[in-house]
C-alpha cells in the first residue's frame, strides 16, 4: 500500500532533552493509527511534524510523497485535515457553523473576502450533514457545546477530501453522552472505504473509536510499540508504556483498562 506518512530516525529536542526520540514509523493510505502514551510522551509532537506545522531536528519526515523541509508547506497543508483544541481557540466565535466548515476550502479560520461558488456550499452542507450538524449550520461557533464544536472542527478537516486527517485528543473534555456520538461517528467514518489514512491521538484505550486498525505506543519520546491493534495493544505493552501493571479487555471492538497494582 502506498504510505502517506514517514519517520525515518526522527528527533524533536528541545531544552537539550528528545521530545521525540529517534522514531521510525510509516502509516499506509489505508490504516487508521490510534496513538497512545502518557503526558508527555511526544504523541501532539508527532501530530504536529504530521501536520508540517513543526520541523524535525534531525531525521526525515515525509508527509504525501514530500520531504518536510525541501516542499512548500503552504502547498501540502490543504491535503492534510487537522483538527485539535488548539485550532478551535483560533476559530472566530462570531463565525457561523457553515462558514467554519466552508473556509477549509481556502485554508483559512474566519470568512474574509474569499469568493465561494455554489458547489463549495453544497459540500459544506453535505459534510455538516454526514457529521449530525445540519441544523447547527446558522448557528455562531461560540455558542456551541464543547462536544458540537469538536464535530464541525472534524467536519471542517474533512471538507477538502484530505490524503491524511489527523485528529488531536477529539473526544477530551466531554461528557460521556457527548463522547460515544463522537465516537459511533469516528467508528463509522474510519470505516468507510473512501476515507483518507488517520492518526488519532488520546490518552485513553476507551477512546479508540471501532474500525482503527493500528497503534503507536509511546513513552518519553520513543516507541514502546506499534503495529496492528489486535497483536500491538496489549496488557504487558500499556504496562510498559504506562508504567504500571495495567489489565485491558475489549468488547465488539471497544477497549478498557485499569490499574491493578
Amino acid at each position: 500500500m502506498p504510505q502517506v506518512l514517514e519517520f525515518a530516525d526522527v528527533v524533536v529536542r528541545r531544552n537539550a532533552r528528545n521530545i521525540v526520540d529517534h522514531i521510525d514509523w510509516s502509516v499506509a493510505d489505508d490504516q487508521r493509527w490510534v496513538i497512545l502514551g502518557p503526558n508527555g510522551a511526544g504523541k501532539t509532537t508527532i501530530l504536529q511534524l504530521a501536520a508540517t506545522l513543526l520541523h524535525p531536528t534531525s531525521g526525515v519526515v515525509t508527509i504525501l510523497d514530500e520531504r518536510l523541509g525541501r516542499t512548500d508547506v503552504f502547498e501540502l497543508r490543504p491535503r492534510i485535515g487537522f483538527a485539535s483544541s488548539a485550532m478551535a481557540r483560533r476559530i472566530p466565535p462570531e463565525e457561523t457553523v457553515l462558514d467554519v466548515v466552508l473556509t477549509a476550502a481556502f485554508a483559512v479560520l474566519g470568512r474574509w473576502n474569499e469568493s465561494y461558488e455554489a458547489i463549495d456550499e453544497k459540500r459544506a452542507r453535505r459534510v455538516l450533514g454526514e457529521w449530525k450538524l445540519e441544523h447547527l449550520a446558522e448557528r455562531t461557533f461560540g455558542t456551541l457545546s464543547d462536544g458540537e464544536q469538536k464535530r464541525v472542527q472534524i467536519a471542517r478537516a474533512v471538507m477538502t477530501d484530505p490524503e491524511l486527517l489527523l485528529l488531536d485528543e477529539p473526544t477530551a473534555s466531554l461528557d460521556l453522552g457527548a463522547r460515544e456520538e463522537l465516537l459511533a461517528l469516528l467508528g463509522g467514518y474510519a470505516q468507510a472505504p473512501t476515507t483518507p489514512a488517520m492518526i488519532m491521538v488520546t490518552h485513553h484505550v476507551e477512546e479508540i473509536p471501532v474500525g482503527f486498525t493500528h497503534v503507536l505506543l509511546l513513552r518519553e519520546g520513543a516507541v514502546v510499540a506499534a503495529g496492528p491493534i489486535a497483536q500491538t495493544l496489549t496488557a504487558e505493552n500499556l504496562s510498559a508504556t504506562f508504567g504500571m501493571p495495567i489489565a485491558l479487555t475489549a468488547e465488539d471492538g471497544r477497549f478498557a483498562a485499569r490499574a491493578t497494582g
